[in-house]
């Protein structure tokens, strides 16, 4: 089973500019997806679907884009995200207590996509709803390996401007849910806009760096009344994450989209190494 992942797309940056960098990158990433062998079964956008959740518009465009791709796309919420604007357009999203929060079934691994949106709020939330939803969901099937994903990842990153207080409600109750669970084999989130992993609440908690734009690494204080001209966001390029789940274990994979520069390709001169490695593997 392969999973992909793309995670704050920011749709809607420039609302006039249907052909907006934000787009492209988006764009260049789907490509990407598609073309890859093996192709991913499915796809998690895990929030920040669109810059500004009430510019409808921009949830149109992010419908047009994804409708013809050759593999479902499930949804959770960011922080930037509108849910009545986002069910609107994607009337077919599944809810619980009117969170968009539900199971993907019928793959090796089960997938539970959480709502940490609380409108109005930059970092996450999570209610007591919400969590009784959760444990009452890895209750139902405690022997079949889960994966959790989330917009906000819940925990404090060394990002002095993007990350979350550690002791806040919310974070303290998902904890108290995923540490009780023992088929919890990983949290996929996004909300960073850099790669990071991590170990939380008993499991891995990988964190899928951005389509949009990504957020400089910078591990040093700032502070809020005095701006010293540090880099804060960069134009590296999109990328993307693929899980693969071996059987015994999720293997996360980030990379990006539109182009490498190839150094080697697999001609006569590897397929010497390319055999020697799998024979050995083969007699381990």
């Amino acid at each position: 089973m392969l999973v992909a992942q793309i995670t704050d797309i920011h749709l809607g940056f420039d609302p006039q500019d249907p052909d907006e960098l934000n787009r492209r990158r988006l764009d260049a990433v789907l490509a990407a997806l598609v073309e890859m062998t093996p192709r991913p079964d499915l796809l998690l956008a895990t929030g920040d679907l669109v810059e500004d959740g009430f510019d409808t518009i921009s949830y149109e465009r992010l419908r047009d884009v994804l409708a013809d791709l050759p593999f479902p796309v499930h949804f959770a919420l960011g922080n930037h995200d509108s849910r009545a604007d986002f069910l609107a357009w994607f009337p077919e999203a599944e809810t619980a207590d009117g969170f968009v929060q539900y199971a993907i079934e019928d793959h090796p691994v089960r997938i539970l996509v959480l709502d940490t949106l609380e409108e109005g709020r930059h970092g996450g939330a999570f209610c007591e709803r919400r969590a009784d939803w959760l444990r009452e969901r890895l209750a139902e099937e405690p022997e079949r390996p889960t994966i959790i994903a989330l917009h906000h990842p819940p925990i404090e990153t060394g990002l002095s401007w993007m990350t979350e207080n550690p002791d806040a409600d919310w974070v303290l109750r998902l904890w108290d849910v995923v540490a009780e669970a023992d088929n919890v084999v990983a949290m996929l989130a996004g909300h960073l806009h850099r790669p990071v992993v991590t170990q939380w609440a008993g499991t891995t908690l990988a964190i899928c760096p951005s389509t949009a734009p990504q957020v400089a690494l910078d591990l040093d204080r700032i502070d809020p009344e005095a701006p010293d001209g540090r880099p804060m966001i960069i134009a590296d390029a999109p990328w993307f994450g693929l899980h693969l789940w071996t059987g015994g274990g999720l293997v996360s994979h980030f990379d990006t989209a539109g182009g490498h520069n190839i150094l080697a390709t697999y001609g006569p001169q590897l397929q010497p190494l390319v055999r020697m490695l799998l024979d050995e593997k083969g007699r381990a």
